[in-house]
């Protein structure tokens, strides 16, 4: 067996996986070596041509026994001396000659073969296995299930060399350590199902392998939205793919399950364990959060698969990583700068200059703690002019907004309040984005990995707190959809109501689910997927894909 690292590979190759090697080594190393999968329609519709053939039938006798096999379903066949296990969705027999049919979806490709390579190869693998326990067969069948055809494939000598060098090539692959890069503005990538995982036209755009514009693969936004429930008292169950929602045991809202992206409970809510369960199998996280928006902690399922992108995470943390730390803080001081530029009520011409020179410094920072004080000076030179992007007639309770350091517990001001609670919805995201990609969001690059804050989140965040989460503030109070009523002051310190927050949620998940152009990639996509786009870009540069990490800044 090949080796990795201290541990050695698998020693049986799924018929599935030698389909998708064939089809692109990527995808074969992102699924089958560090376990990341995702559904799309092809998937889908494929488990439910499946569903017939899935479930055992028949009789398989072996083939030294005298009964003679006619047919049978969903039969498992596996080889130690090929290494390769699958399972047969039917086998026919005829006499002493078997024959494999596989069950595809769609319909037989117009080339000469009438199917294509991946899928010969996965039927050859299944004939080799027949001969390796015995049997007899010399074809197979692939049966489209959309046009109910059925296509014979040869066992020849041609297809089963090819087969078995796959299998090598294979097992090479499976023992390194990162993925093969991805293929180039191959057409194969818009019908993968992991696409928005490998990012293949980002990765080579950004590691300069590819010389066409980058094309959106990934769809702008995705379908399912967190759920937030703030109703003190509230219950959480599950009911036939949903999520009840109950208080004093009277309903108060119901929602699909496969709507929901991630639970998000503030204060006294309770989730019953049956919803857990379902939620963890749906790989749906459940955010935590004080009554007042703190953000308290997460549960989800088994952590990612992805060990590599966690070891190389941890060993560069360990060593240092000054370059992701100031490309980071570079985009949070543009993107503050951009804010600034586009909302003050008159132009700071000053400020603008100062935190262009601030942002250029950071290239030439050579310590963490000197790239503080950089973001330190940028910050108090943009909070400076913070006042000036409020609307003049604007009246809140509490103190008015000043800047003399961000003041947090308790914020003295409307203004400070807001940024804090949607600084905690941002680094919430993040933290389970980061999650989902297979990262540790405690263990950060330019935020010191202490008092259990996730430091890899805030890092992540730097660049969005501008375009997210202060632009979201702006928003509630200059078109007045926050009003004195949404704050209580107490003891000199301000909080939101429960219609406050309700009001602010809506807002921040309104700006997540605004578009806009990519600008290193060109085209258009929502703040919601740039996140996880981000992320993915750390993970990709942590592996040795791109060369850089590449903040997100607007214009």
């Amino acid at each position: 067996m090949s080796e990795l690292g201290h541990t050695t590979l698998p020693g049986l190759v799924p018929a599935r996986m030698v389909n998708e090697f064939t089809y692109c080594p990527r995808l074969f190393h992102l699924e089958w070596v560090t376990a990341q999968f995702a559904d799309n329609t092809d998937t889908v519709e494929g488990r439910w041509v499946h569903r017939v053939v899935d479930s055992p039938g028949g009789s398989a006798p072996r083939a030294d026994e005298e009964d003679v096999l006619r047919s049978a379903r969903s039969v498992m066949l596996s080889s130690e001396r090929l290494g390769l296990v699958a399972k047969a969705d039917l086998l026919e027999g005829d006499g002493t000659v078997v024959t494999p049919v596989d069950y595809k979806r769609g319909r037989p490709p117009d080339n000469p073969e009438r199917a294509w390579e991946p899928e010969r190869v996965q039927l050859c693998v299944i004939g080799l296995l027949l001969r390796d326990n015995g049997y007899t067969t010399d074809k197979g069948v692939l049966y489209f299930a959309e046009t109910r055809e059925r296509v014979e494939v040869a066992f020849d000598e041609i297809l089963v060399e090819r087969t078995l060098e796959v299998v090598d090539e294979l097992r090479q692959v499976a023992a390194r350590e990162t993925s093969p890069p991805p293929l180039v503005d191959s057409p194969k990538c818009p019908r993968c199902s992991l696409v928005g995982i490998c990012l293949p036209d980002e990765t080579n755009t950004l590691a300069i392998r590819q010389a066409t514009p980058p094309r959106r693969l990934i769809p702008r936004n995705q379908d399912p939205r967190p759920l937030y429930v703030s109703e003190q008292g509230a219950w959480l169950s599950k009911k036939k793919g949903r999520i009840e929602i109950t208080k004093n045991k009277e309903p108060i809202g119901s929602v699909r399950a496969l709507d929901v992206s991630q639970v998000c409970v503030y204060g006294n809510v309770q989730i019953s364990t049956q919803l857990l369960r379902e939620l963890f199998a749906r790989e749906v996280p459940v955010c935590w959060f004080s009554y007042g928006g703190w953000f308290a902690g997460m549960a989800e399922g088994l952590p990612s698969k992805h060990v590599e992108l966690r070891r190389r995470q941890v060993a560069l943390a360990h060593q240092g990583s000054l370059e992701i730390a100031r490309r980071m803080v570079d985009g949070k001081i543009r993107n503050s700068r951009t804010l600034l530029r586009r909302n003050s009520r008159t132009k700071p011409t000053e400020a603008l200059a100062q935190l262009k020179a601030l942002a250029e410094k950071t290239a030439a920072v050579d310590s963490i703690d000197s790239l503080l004080g950089v973001e330190g000076a940028a910050a108090r030179t943009y909070f400076q002019g913070f006042s000036g992007m409020l609307r003049l007639e604007v009246t809140l309770p509490g103190e008015p907004f000043s800047f003399d350091g961000r003041k947090r517990r308790p914020p003295p001001d409307p203004v400070n309040c807001l940024l804090g609670y949607l600084y905690g919805l941002l680094t919430k995201d993040l933290t389970v984005t980061a999650h989902a990609v297979g990262l540790d969001p405690y263990l950060g690059f330019y935020h010191r990995p202490r008092f259990g804050r996730p430091a890899l989140a805030l890092d992540l965040a730097e660049e969005f707190r501008p375009l997210v989460a202060e632009s979201t503030a702006l928003t509630l109070i200059n078109n007045g959809e926050v009003r004195e009523s949404d704050f209580v002051v107490r003891a000199g310190g301000v909080a939101l109501t429960s219609p406050g927050r309700k009001k602010v949620l809506g807002a921040y998940e309104r700006r997540l689910d605004t578009e806009v152009t990519h600008p290193t990639f060109g085209y258009k996509c929502s703040y919601r997927r740039v996140l996880e786009v981000q992320v993915r870009i750390l993970g990709g540069h942590l592996l040795g894909e791109v060369p850089h990490y590449v903040p997100f800044t607007t214009r």
